[in-house]
């Protein structure tokens, strides 16, 4: 097991890895900006390293700084969260090259569903069910149009590299497709370095569905079940919840065992999450995040498996204990994401949170780490904290969502709490009738104003 681990990261998820680790006896370094000196995490942490000004490329996305600070501390392991070097495979050979364990998948799987070309590819040859679409980027206009016509209009133009939503345009019709390969292709540059785009067929009315896996790089890999995670605003996720009110046992026991086994045969190591869209009973792979969810906590509740602690073990040399038939799922489980936003249009709120009153109770979790008087950064994510809610059905689970979010207070910014007050009592969401259009089109018709 590791002695020391740095948490190169930020915010919520620090405060949950330092957690992790303290309950495993191993020793805490957090790493922060200028901003972040009176983080939560930087205060309970064993030591603490500043890695440089506010900016995320002059601290957290700083790889010569966080080297230092492993060699100052002399931290054997680094945990990287999600977001920021998460996903960064240069970050992890980088450590490795130091002799510093990375706490996350192989390089090589890393760089392999980073781009999401080659992920499709991977996920075909797993037997893995994929979006018809390009089989990998268009390099003309009319290369994309003679596949778009294969496949039937309307089609997805994403980035190769992309993700949260930069780089994806919608073409309804043969007329609109040059514009937005165009469209799509600047986009991806400016946010990637690289312009490449591919083919996709557009699904109208599809859920977004995720599978969390766990492997211990040698082979064994086991499935957590879904989330689902269908409501979102600009492609970003806001709410997910498990089990899916959409899926049936033997779907979720299929498409589990499905993404397991691929997992066995890839010798994934760590934790992952193999992502689809799913409509009229059929699920379509759409990429791989090779690091902690955000939305994680979900799959925690209903399992009542620590993932993180997981995570860290496989990622010492430790075998997958767990076995399938270990995994039992618990009940139902909600989480909602509050940030300092604007409810209707999302515009980010930074500022002093002037009260602070986290929820509470039987089956209420709440991962954050703000607190009274800190003030909100305006350097990075909006998130204010998660609300974690479980209960033994999704009837109950929705009346104990209700409850926290009505107790939950935080003033002094605004927040995306009205909003979730909103939802939860929304006839659609309580029926689990939804769908990833169904937030934007909610709000687009006025929902928050009409309440």
């Amino acid at each position: 097991m590791f002695e020391k681990i740095l948490i190169a990261n930020r915010g919520e998820i620090a405060l949950r890895v330092l957690r992790a680790c303290k309950e495993l006896g191993i020793a805490t370094v957090a790493v922060h900006s200028t901003a972040d000196a009176d983080a939560m995490h930087v205060r309970l942490a064993d030591e603490s390293v500043c890695i440089g000004p506010p900016a995320a490329r002059d601290s957290y996305l700083n790889v010569p700084a966080l080297l230092a600070a492993c060699e100052i501390t002399g931290a054997d392991a680094v945990h990287p969260g999600y977001g920021f070097l998460s996903e960064n495979a240069r970050f992890a050979e980088i450590l490795e090259e130091h002799n510093i364990h990375f706490i996350g998948p192989k390089p090589s799987h890393i760089r392999l569903m980073g781009d999401k070309i080659e992920a499709k590819r991977t996920a075909q040859r797993l037997g893995i069910p994929v979006v018809p679409g390009s089989d990998g980027g268009v390099t003309s206009d009319a290369e994309a149009m003679a596949i778009a016509t294969s496949i039937g209009f309307p089609v997805l133009v994403k980035a190769a590299a992309g993700g949260g939503g930069r780089g994806m345009k919608v073409a309804q019709t043969a007329d609109e497709l040059s514009n937005a390969l165009a469209t799509a292709r600047a986009e991806a540059a400016s946010a990637f370095g690289d312009d490449a785009v591919y083919l996709e067929k557009y699904l109208g009315r599809p859920r977004h569905i995720e599978i969390q896996v766990l492997g211990d790089g040698q082979g064994r890999a086991i499935h957590l079940g879904e989330r689902d995670c269908s409501l979102q605003r600009r492609h970003q996720k806001i709410w997910e919840e498990g089990p899916s009110p959409a899926l049936n046992i033997a779907a979720r026991n299929a498409i589990g065992e499905t993404v397991a086994k691929a997992m066995r045969e890839l010798e994934y190591l760590g934790v992952g999450t193999v992502e689809f869209l799913y409509e009229d009973g059929e699920f379509y792979f759409i990429e791989m995040n090779t690091r902690i969810q955000v939305e994680h906590p979900v799959t925690e509740a209903i399992t009542d498996i620590d993932l993180v602690v997981e995570q860290i073990r496989v990622a010492a040399g430790g075998d997958l204990e767990l076995t399938q038939n270990d995994v039992k799922f618990i009940g139902h489980a909600i989480e909602c994401r509050i940030n300092a936003e604007n409810p209707q249009t999302f515009r980010p709120s930074p500022g002093k949170i002037l009260a602070y009153h986290p929820p509470g109770g039987l089956g209420v979790r709440v991962d954050s780490a703000v607190y009274h008087g800190y003030s909100i950064p305006p350097f990075y994510d909006s998130l204010v904290g998660k609300l974690i809610v479980h209960g033994k059905t999704r009837a109950e689970c929705l009346m104990r969502l209700k409850r926290a979010l009505d107790e939950f207070v935080v003033d002094g910014v605004e927040t995306t709490l009205p909003l979730f007050r909103t939802l939860v009592r929304n006839k659609d969401i309580i029926d689990g009738d939804y769908h990833i259009h169904w937030l934007e089109e909610y709000l687009a018709k006025g929902g928050m104003e009409n309440t």
